[in-house]
């Protein structure tokens, strides 16, 4: 796997595109550190700052919480769990509880025992939409606990 420094102005441009994506305010970091995981893949690592850049797209770090937690979320039920952790979709019958996004919206997946992080998706419709639907797919799963990121990201420290 080849790692590399960016320069200050490279950093500087990836946070600006980071922050307005997620739009919020991400820690000051000087320089980021690129891990290239994949041809389409990246993990982007900072000062107390962790994500992906899959294809075109950032994704937050399953191991950064205090980011997570300022993301949409949906509550899954227990018997989805096994099905998101080998990647599958969020399927409607699933959600429990959830919080307000808009479709294209990074949304995390949590589930209902432990309130722990599971994975995170992309929202395919808007959050009332969804409210109304009895099936179908609500979230695409980006980046769950054991997938190939989540693996290289163990290994990898600031």
């Amino acid at each position: 796997m080849k790692s590399n420094l960016i320069s200050k102005s490279e950093s500087s441009e990836m946070l600006k595109q980071i922050t307005s994506r997620w739009k919020m305010e991400l820690p000051k970091t000087k320089n980021l550190k690129v891990h290239h995981i994949v041809d389409d893949a990246q993990l982007i690592i900072g000062d107390g700052f962790k994500a992906l850049r899959v294809d075109e797209e950032y994704i937050p770090f399953l191991s950064e919480t205090s980011i997570l937690e300022k993301f949409p979320n949906v509550m899954v039920d227990m018997g989805a769990v096994k099905f998101m952790c080998k990647g599958a979709n969020v399927m409607r019958p699933g959600i429990k509880k959830f919080t307000e996004f808009h479709k294209g919206d990074i949304v995390c997946i949590i589930e209902e025992s432990q309130h722990k992080f599971l994975a995170i998706g992309k929202s395919l419709v808007d959050s009332s939409e969804m409210e109304s639907m009895e099936k179908g797919e609500v979230l695409k799963n980006l980046h769950f606990i054991s997938d190939k990121f989540w693996e290289v990201g163990k290994t990898i420290s600031n």
